[in-house]
């Protein structure tokens, strides 16, 4: 216990005193943490322990996700958004709801001791993508911007899409197994909703108006500017909390509201919002391999590994290409932009918890899914997101200028929503 915190804080030092080294490698910062974390935890060293450590990861996930809910809500300018929609309409307007549909399928055909309910919220909680895993994909200035700017708006709009969506089935998961009747349960998922969009505007039109009003006036000293949105982020998950609703959806709703109302670039509020995220997203993946993932592969059999295979594989390649029909993109496009969809930060914020409160009777099946399924994608995209964004990028540039595919030369603004800006190249 007493050197839980110098692991962490050397892990940190490590990454950090290495980051330019690691980018374009296929060795991430998600997969150090999480080894360092494995190594830490009951597999080897036992110096975290997990029975002492679950409040710890409770409390270190909701901080990470209301910050990333938060400052990627703020960066969503729905004018590009517009301009831009035909790609991320279709992976969140058809290829989300086609994945969630084929994940339950697969959970039902892995574990069949899981109902209906049951298999939809696993498939669910791994609907999420999320970029940062990824980050040589979406960083890379040599694939089309169209791409890289469709998968950096996906991961940043599909977990606040996906927290109202894991509320419903959750609730009727619970009513299915009498946790609570169906009436209870129909109240508490419209009060979790109706509470969070209340909080997350109320909140978000507060922290606009201290950006605005009081930064005209000058109110507010440089060195505490950067504090705002950490503060607004925070403030709109524990009023939406306090109140009986979301906290995600209130610090997702938040800074969509805030980012609408201040009506300029966001980046230079959000610097140290988006850093504080980064840090305790590391924090949290060092925590996910000890606390989390470490337990579960000491007892692991086939069938989580069968499923996250096909929950990284099949369950989103499929949907995504059926997705593209129409678009006319090449088949590498398709294939790309299927493989590069990481589990992440926000399958971890759903399984630790929304699951672990909901006493679902299968809820141990959903976990080990849930944490092998994420530990799988640590690995596979962090080992393939460099040379497959390289090899995409060399298919691209092949084509003479004049004669490169239609879709994928489309220019796109702009559009950052997930994860650190690009390293100079």
């Amino acid at each position: 216990m007493e050197w839980q915190l110098a692991i962490v804080a050397a892990t940190i030092l490590a990454v950090a005193a290495g980051s330019r080294l690691l980018s374009g490698t296929p060795v991430t910062p998600a997969m150090v943490f999480t080894v360092v974390g494995l190594i830490a935890g009951p597999l080897v060293i036992d110096d975290i322990d997990p029975s002492t450590s679950g409040s710890a990861v409770r409390s270190l996930a909701e901080a990470t996700l209301a910050l990333v809910l938060f400052s990627d809500a703020a960066r969503i300018d729905l004018r590009k958004l517009r301009e831009e929609r035909m790609l991320p309409v279709r992976l969140l307007g058809i290829g989300l709801p086609l994945t969630i549909v084929a994940g339950a399928l697969a959970a039902a055909a892995v574990f069949p001791a899981l109902t209906i309910t049951e298999a939809l919220v696993l498939a669910i909680i791994l609907a999420p993508t999320d970029a940062a895993l990824g980050q040589a994909v979406v960083t890379n200035p040599h694939i089309p911007e169209r791409i890289r700017q469709g998968l950096n708006v996906e991961a940043g709009l599909n977990d606040g899409i996906c927290v109202p969506l894991l509320l419903i089935v959750l609730a009727a998961a619970e009513a299915e197994s009498n946790t609570h009747g169906s009436g209870d349960a129909a109240r508490i998922v419209v009060e979790e909703i109706g509470y969070g969009l209340l909080a997350g505007v109320g909140v978000g039109a507060l922290v606009a108006a201290v950006i605005v009003y009081a930064g005209r006036r000058r109110l507010i000293a440089p060195a505490w500017k950067q504090t705002v949105t950490v503060a607004g982020a925070f403030l709109a998950y524990g009023v939406a909390a306090g109140l009986g609703g979301s906290g995600f959806i209130g610090a997702f709703v938040a800074g969509v509201t805030f980012g609408h109302l201040v009506r300029r670039d966001t980046q230079a509020l959000s610097v140290f919002t988006e850093d504080l995220g980064q840090l305790l997203n590391g924090v949290t993946f060092i925590m996910f391999g000890a606390v989390l993932l470490g337990p579960v592969l000491q007892d692991l059999d086939w069938s989580p590994v069968l499923y996250g295979l096909l929950s990284l594989t099949l369950v989103r390649m499929i949907p995504v290409g059926l997705g593209l029909i129409g678009t006319r993109a090449r088949r590498p496009t398709v294939a790309f932009l299927g493989w590069f969809g990481p589990r992440g930060l926000a399958s971890i914020v759903f399984a630790v918890i929304v699951v672990e409160d909901s006493h679902l009777p299968q809820v141990s099946t959903i976990l080990s899914a849930t944490y092998v399924t994420i530990g799988l994608s640590v690995l596979l995209h962090g080992l393939t997101a460099a040379p497959l964004a390289d090899r995409y990028a060399g298919w691209f540039r092949a084509h003479p200028k004049d004669q490169r595919p239609a879709m994928e030369s489309t220019p796109a603004e702009v559009h950052r929503i997930r994860g650190p800006a690009p390293p100079a190249r």
